[in-house]
């Protein structure tokens, strides 16, 4: 990647990245976003994204992998996956500067329907994400994408086509498969991902593997290990971090007791809930929430 392709990045999202890394108006389906210091551990549900790191580095955890994206580098992921995400090199002088875009499923199946099968790589990509380097040419196209926020009459345009030449650089690429297999119903990602959404609306309810493959359109024995290799853990690992996330949530906004929370995502047993809230975020669910809640309101001092 040429210097100058890089540093032409850096400038718009400096200009143009918010400090909350909440999406534009103007580009929804956009994040632009810079920090000025390291942040805590995170741990949230992302969907399907293209995110890139144009200046700092980036740490991901998903089950039991650790994936690690600095400059000129970019992580795909294809399904929703609850990851852990810490930025370990930020500052005043060098913020971490990145991009996210979402990805969409239809957008994707439209694609690969228009230039068919033939014309894109079908090598398996098991793992619902994945960390590579950027090409010159999908560093032109994000360049483009974000340029267009100085002048916004020409994103209901413009945006579209280069939304789709992103799509095209990634399937061509070497994410293409994982990318692939966002948009194809026939393909393992796809059906996994159907049973992902499916434990995400129903997280409070008992978890019944057979209920899972069903909707997954596989055998319980090709649904489990499917899952596994999609998302680097097991169903009921990915249950528990949906529910410990949705307490966590419940715990920072609402004024329910600790025990009426672990209640009200499934857990029938407040010290296991107790126990398993610690264990993922470091912390006793009570304690987690007066923290939270001290942090919320500095931030808005």
């Amino acid at each position: 990647m040429k210097s100058s392709r890089l540093s032409e990045l850096q400038r718009l999202v400096l200009k143009h990245g918010t400090e909350d890394g909440k999406p534009r108006g103007e580009l929804p389906w956009v994040t632009v976003a810079r920090f000025h210091a390291p942040t805590e551990l995170l741990r949230y549900v992302a969907a399907p994204m293209f995110s890139l790191v144009v200046q700092g580095v980036k740490r991901i955890g998903l089950g039991e992998q650790l994936f690690e994206y600095g400059i000129g580098e970019y992580l795909v992921t294809s399904v929703d996956l609850p990851i852990s995400a810490q930025i370990t090199k930020a500052s005043k002088k060098v913020p971490l500067l990145g991009v996210g875009i979402a990805l969409q499923p239809k957008s994707v199946a439209n694609l690969l329907l228009e230039v068919g099968s033939a014309e894109i790589t079908r090598a398996y990509a098991p793992a619902g994400l994945g960390v590579s380097i950027l090409t010159d040419d999908l560093i032109d196209a994000v360049i483009r994408l974000i340029r267009l926020l100085e002048k916004p009459s020409d994103i209901p345009i413009l945006g579209p086509s280069i939304e789709r030449e992103i799509l095209w650089r990634l399937l061509s690429g070497p994410q293409g498969a994982t990318v692939r297999q966002l948009g194809s119903p026939d393909s393992h990602t796809f059906q996994v991902s159907n049973a992902m959404r499916w434990i995400r609306a129903n997280y409070a309810d008992t978890l019944r593997i057979e209920t899972l493959a069903r909707v997954a359109c596989m055998s319980v024995t090709s649904f489990h290990r499917h899952f596994r290799e999609v998302s680097s853990m097991t169903p009921i690992q990915y249950q528990k971090h949906i529910r410990l996330q949705e307490a966590r949530i419940r715990l920072m906004s609402g004024d329910d007791d600790v025990t009426a929370v672990g209640s009200s995502v499934g857990y029938d047993s407040a010290s296991q809930f107790s126990r398993e809230y610690r264990r993922l975020f470091g912390t006793a669910p009570g304690q987690d929430r007066e923290r939270l809640r001290r942090s919320k309101s500095s931030s808005a001092e």
